[in-house]
């Protein structure tokens, strides 16, 4: 268990480090590109080769190739890994080619597939779409990062590629501050910046990959892992592809609304994904290992016992950090993007959008929680299943609310049909009777809702004005936030504590 909490911690640590300067890097593109035309190009194009590097590189490729490589290196030796590593890289850098080849050559496609709203508008879409022609190569690179990081994390090499993407926030942001002005479309600096940002990752990855002497040589030959991992992608693929499209549908959707709409929608998911990604992260790479021994033994008290631990830490965690970015959604933008280009009127409406995702955050993070308890079971059916509910949940409710609620409508189905999608898993695993909740969780949720009422309404009558956040210079508004965050975090924890929460029984948390 210390090594995967040791893990969990280097890759929560690496993680938090790329998204901080991730924020810097959104800074600096709101600071120079605003919510502009522009800037909506660049983050479809952006987008797109990102769709497919979730899709299959970091998603099913990956999800089928550890299993089979960690299988190669336990039971037939480093020359079986080498070989396999050789054969594989053959086969997905061939299709990888293709695809490139493909996603350059017919980018106004692909454009006309992922944001057809922007044919309204001819000259955002050209730009769109020559944006496109240099950052699809991006997929090639970053997927043979994928497959690097893949062999480093099976020999336990964690620290590599949870630090890799902090490259692409810095290239990004060199490129904007000083390629930008010397382009006579200056925000077609940041499409050669992900380029680039993608040859320096690869980069960064050979030299560990020669130190653990699997440096890859593609090569015709076939193994018996090729195989194994086209058998294992097929489900992996279309389970990964749920979420995948649903992201796909809201691009689609936001570029038939006004100018701006896929940036404001862009900063206020960044904004919620960075809590998502550093706890809910963290938290999955720690539960996963620990369901899938104790599924492996039989062990189901042990089983219930460490999913238990983890959904009461979900909500501890999860529920004042819901409420707390719903109320500092302006402050946060105001403090981190007013500048430059980004307007008052950027400012507002990625705010609400913001307060959309905000809802659902609580739900994203059960998922991840969730879903494990099914894939340490090999158990795949169902989380695909209830995936595909919640994906016709999302499109429906974005027809419904884009008219009324347009952007805003987007992020609120989305965080709605989050908690359908945890709701689902959390009705099967007790309909399989493969939990039951323990006793003291009636006591957990009155403290955890009392405790972060409390911390709201000090929120609430401490934070300034949103006018005021708006005429505030950039250094008060970092003072003014962070006082409040470590204010609403302090009153939190005080307040647990004086409703009689005890941090020992919670570790110790036993079921009876």
């Amino acid at each position: 268990m210390k090594r995967i909490l040791k893990a969990a911690a280097t890759v929560g640590a690496m993680t938090l480090l790329s998204r901080i300067l991730g924020f810097v890097r959104d800074m600096v593109i709101a600071r120079y590109f605003g919510a502009s035309a522009g800037a909506d190009a660049f983050f479809v194009a952006f987008k797109i080769p990102n769709f497919f590097r979730r899709l299959f590189a970091e998603g099913a490729f990956s999800q089928a190739f550890v299993p089979v490589l960690a299988e190669a290196k336990e039971q037939r030796g480093h020359a079986a890994v080498q070989q396999l590593v050789n054969a594989i890289s053959f086969r997905l850098g061939g299709i990888l080619l293709l695809l490139t080849a493909f996603g350059v050559f017919g980018s106004s496609l692909w454009m006309w597939v992922f944001a057809p709203g922007f044919a309204d508008d001819p000259e955002k879409f050209q730009l769109a779409a020559d944006m496109l022609a240099i950052t699809f190569p991006y997929l090639l690179l970053i997927s043979l990062v994928a497959f690097s990081s893949a062999i480093m994390n099976t020999y336990n090499r964690f620290a590599v590629p949870a630090f890799t993407p902090v490259f692409l926030n810095l290239v990004l942001i060199v490129f904007a501050i000083a390629v930008s002005p010397h382009l006579d479309i200056p925000v077609m600096a940041l499409a050669w910046g992900v380029l680039v940002a993608g040859v320096v990752q690869l980069l960064f990855h050979l030299p560990f990959l020669y130190k653990l002497n699997l440096l890859p040589h593609p090569s015709r030959k076939s193994d018996p892992g090729v195989s194994e991992v086209k058998r294992l992608m097929l489900p992996a693929l279309f389970g990964v592809s749920v979420a995948q499209i649903n992201l796909l549908v809201d691009t689609i959707l936001a570029s038939f609304l006004v100018t701006g709409s896929v940036s404001w929608l862009y900063y206020s998911d960044r904004l919620m994904e960075f809590p998502l990604g550093v706890f809910g992260v963290a938290l999955a790479t720690v539960v996963l290992p620990g369901l899938s021994k104790k599924a492996a033994n039989s062990d189901w008290q042990g089983f219930e016992q460490d999913l238990d631990f983890a959904l009461r830490l979900v909500f501890l965690i999860g529920v004042p950090a819901m409420l707390g970015l719903l109320l500092l959604a302006q402050p946060l933008l105001v403090t981190l993007f007013f500048y430059g280009a980004f307007t008052a009127q950027d400012v507002q409406m990625s705010s609400l959008s913001l307060m959309a995702y905000s809802f659902g955050l609580l739900g994203f993070i059960l998922v991840k929680i969730l879903a494990p308890a099914f894939y340490a079971r090999k158990e795949m059916k169902t989380p695909v299943k209830v995936a595909v509910v919640a994906l016709l949940t999302n499109i429906v409710l974005n027809l419904l609310l884009i008219g009324p609620f347009a952007h805003v409508g987007l992020a609120a189905a989305t965080s709605i049909s989050a908690f359908v999608n945890a709701g689902l898993l959390y009705w099967y695993l007790r309909r399989q009777q493969v939990f039951t909740p323990s006793q003291g969780w009636g006591k957990l949720i009155l403290q955890i809702g009392l405790a972060t009422a409390l911390m709201a309404g000090g929120l609430v009558w401490l934070s300034p004005t949103p006018q005021t956040w708006l005429t505030l210079d950039a250094w008060s508004r970092v003072l003014w936030l962070m006082s409040l965050i470590l204010g609403a975090i302090s009153l939190y924890l005080l307040s647990l504590w004086l409703l009689g929460f005890s941090p020992k029984r919670f570790a110790g948390t036993r079921r009876h």
